[in-house]
């Protein structure tokens, strides 16, 4: 029996994108972070600016401490649509896979996903042919 090709719906269209590589260094992480909150805010979404930033900043001090290599960039993505704010951070360790924890009261690191499952709509991980790609997204308010 055949199965009959089913149409996917259309993709959304991008309003805004901005795409940058930063060097995996920690300054990068507090650059990408205020670009991130310069430009949510540019694209006429500043209540979600500082939610952005701190996702951003997130995935990218994880890219930074778990995912990146020396010498190799990662990536940070923001794409607007109608409905949504996608955040991606692509670094080029496919075998480090990010999970939240749960950290000891005493411990310094371990709650950046936590921070990020709390302040997305949703999240997750993307493989890619040289590494992954994490993302999460926030939802755009009509208006």
């Amino acid at each position: 029996m055949a199965i009959p090709n089913l149409p996917f719906p259309p993709p959304e269209r991008v309003l805004h994108e901005d795409v940058l590589s930063y060097t995996p260094l920690p300054r990068s992480v507090s650059l990408a972070r205020r670009r991130t909150a310069r430009l949510v805010a540019d694209w006429g979404m500043p209540p979600l600016a500082g939610d952005a930033a701190l996702i951003v900043s997130e995935l990218a001090g994880n890219a930074v401490l778990h995912g990146c290599l020396r010498d190799r960039l990662f990536r940070v993505r923001l794409a607007h649509t109608a409905c949504a704010l996608r955040i991606e951070v692509a670094d080029p360790r496919a075998e480090r896979l990010p999970s939240p924890r749960t950290p000891a009261d005493d411990e310094c690191f371990g709650r950046g996903l936590l921070l990020v499952a709390a302040l997305a709509t949703r999240w997750g991980v993307t493989p890619r042919i040289v590494g992954k790609t994490t993302w999460a997204e926030l939802a755009v308010e009509s208006g």
